[in-house]
This record gives C-alpha cells, structure tokens and sequence, in this order.
C-alpha cells in the first residue's frame, strides 16, 4: 500500500466518520461550547473538503495510485452513507431518501467493478451529473446537520429540498451509468 499525502487524507476522512457520530452522544456543550450540531456539520465539512483536496494533491504531485482510486471512493461512500443513517435517526432525512442514495452508491459501485473486471472501464467513469449529484448531496447533508436558522433563514428547509434534488440527481446519474453500460450488460449476458 502506498503511502502519500492524499491517500493520508483519505484516510483522515474514514478516521473523521465515528467522530462525526459521537458528537452525538457526547454531553453538551463541549469543545469551546460548539453546539453538536454545528460540530457535526463542521466535520462533515472538512471531511467533504479532504475529498476534493486528496484528488487534487494526487493529479498535482502525481502521486495517483490504483490503491487510492479504490479507497477514495470507498471513503466518500461511508462518510455520506454514515451522515444520511445519523439524519434519519435524528428525523432530519426521510429513510427512502437515505435508501435511495446508498442504494444507488452500492449498486453503481458493483457496476463499476463489474465492467472493471470485463475491461470497459470508460462506460464507468463519472460523469458531469454524477458530480452535481456529489456536491447537491454535500450541500444537503451539511446544512441538515446543521440544523439551525442563520439570519432568519430556515437551513433545514432548505437542506430538505436540497436532499430532495440530491435524490433525484442520484436516480438521474445511475439511470445515466446504467444507458453507458448496456451495450457492455447486454454483450455480456449473451454470452451466458
């Protein structure tokens, strides 16, 4: 296994998951009297934050890895699937929505190995709408654990309908993976 900078950030974002749950149950207040949720946003935040930061380093410094492209996705994956089960547990997210949206992290990502592993990786890649997706889904998630009013505007409301787009992006993006990959599902299942 590599060892590098982003892949360490990598890791810091999986490392951040259970102290963005135990912010929950730690008693109140704590750390320069953060509230839990303004805690929770914030490390969900700067998790999202090493996400784009851990690519970015690895195209820079050429420090890309296949052990990297595996555990990057991996990471985004467990700490939005972490965030939605907290959200739905504190009633901020209706669970269709949370089965939704790691419903379709799961079922896209056993696509992608799939087609990795038949070599059509490029029906695979992602796309412009699965990036929309990612960062409607970051914005939502944010500002529903966040969960408070700022200057009189209602932030749960609006994070409600963010989710609410967010799961519609993430229908749209797999119906999009899946027209990319039919050729490849269709050649293959032939073949049986």
């Amino acid at each position: 296994m590599p060892i590098n900078i982003p892949i360490l950030l990598t890791w810091l974002r999986i490392i951040m998951i259970p102290l963005m749950i135990c912010v929950y149950y730690l008693p109140t207040p704590w750390l320069f009297s953060l509230s839990r949720d303004l805690a929770a946003m914030l490390i969900f935040v700067t998790a999202a934050a090493t996400d784009w930061l851990d690519g970015f380093l690895a195209r820079h410094w050429n420090e890309t890895s296949s052990f990297g492209a595996f555990l990057d996705p991996v990471a985004d994956k467990l700490v939005v699937a972490a965030a939605l089960i907290m959200l739905v547990q504190l009633d901020r997210v209706d669970a269709i929505i949370a089965v939704i949206i790691i419903g379709r992290e799961i079922a896209i990502s056993a696509l992608r190995e799939w087609m990795a592993a038949i070599g059509a990786n490029k029906h695979g890649a992602v796309s412009v709408i699965g990036k929309v997706k990612t960062v409607a889904q970051m914005v939502a998630i944010s500002m529903l654990l966040y969960h408070n009013e700022i200057t009189g505007i209602n932030i749960q409301k609006i994070g409600t309908w963010l989710i609410y787009v967010a799961a519609a992006l993430t229908l749209w993006s797999m119906g999009y993976y899946i027209y990319k990959a039919w050729p490849e599902i269709v050649k293959h299942d032939c073949r049986r």
